[in-house]
């Protein structure tokens, strides 16, 4: 028995020490290439490459100027920011309510929050600039900032469901049976504890926004311009280290 054990147990801190190395290859397999190029930013040259020609902080300066990157910098703070906000609430109460709800075509209504996911970018992308155009809004803020929130409410949903799937609903009851009105149960008992899976929604929101670039570049203006689409066109252009 104490040999079974001891095999066992043996066994057990193998299989941990390959979980770590896999873990510690993959990250060094994400990180290593941001060290390697880090360098480059601090050339003295205008293009990117080894060796390294001199040291110079002039590409620290080129980015902190306002225009370009101070401006769509700017413009993709706001649209994330607002995104963030919009896509974390519907997310969220739409998450709840397909939880706590029975009915016929629930399944069907799921498809359609979620279909964001899975439909190409690009086809997205039209949809929203022939639409946008009908109201004619193309190229505004209000335009980026509904399109980011289609594309990123699913993601919120997805975790919040997730959360909400260990949720007890008997606190719910007990909430209402105690008086307390639906409004007051939902802010007070259930959304503290989904609150792990709303503050990943949120963060999931922003970084979608954040980095979206292909419907950007249907619907956007020289005006509202966000920095991955300065990225997209400093990378066609020109390639510097202060990309």
């Amino acid at each position: 028995m104490a040999a079974s054990r001891s095999y066992g147990s043996r066994e057990e801190t193998f299989w941990r020490i390959v979980l770590i190395a896999c873990c510690v290859a993959g990250f060094g397999f994400l990180i290593v290439p941001i060290f390697a190029v880090l360098p480059i930013s601090f050339s003295s040259g205008s293009t990117l490459g080894y060796p390294l020609p001199g040291f110079s902080l002039r590409w620290y300066a080129e980015i902190f100027r306002p225009r370009p990157w101070g401006l769509t910098l700017a413009n993709s703070l706001i649209v994330a920011g607002a995104t963030t906000v919009l896509a974390t609430v519907l997310g969220t109460l739409a998450a709840y309510w397909l939880t706590v709800s029975r009915f016929r075509y629930k399944k069907l209504l799921v498809a359609f929050l979620l279909a964001p996911m899975v439909v190409p970018l690009v086809i997205m992308a039209l949809a929203f600039y022939f639409a946008f155009a009908q109201f004619g809004i193309l190229g505004s803020y209000h335009a980026l900032i509904l399109a980011h929130t289609v594309l990123a409410t699913p993601f919120v949903v997805v975790t919040v469901t997730a959360t909400m799937s260990g949720f007890d609903t008997n606190l719910v009851r007990a909430g209402q049976s105690l008086g307390a009105a639906p409004l007051a149960v939902f802010r007070t008992i259930t959304l503290p504890l989904i609150m792990p899976g709303v503050l990943a929604g949120a963060v999931f929101a922003f970084i979608i926004s954040f980095d979206e670039v292909i419907v950007a570049l249907f619907i956007s203006s020289p005006g509202t311009k966000t920095l991955p689409i300065e990225l997209f066109a400093q990378l066609r252009e020109q390639l510097t280290p202060a990309i």
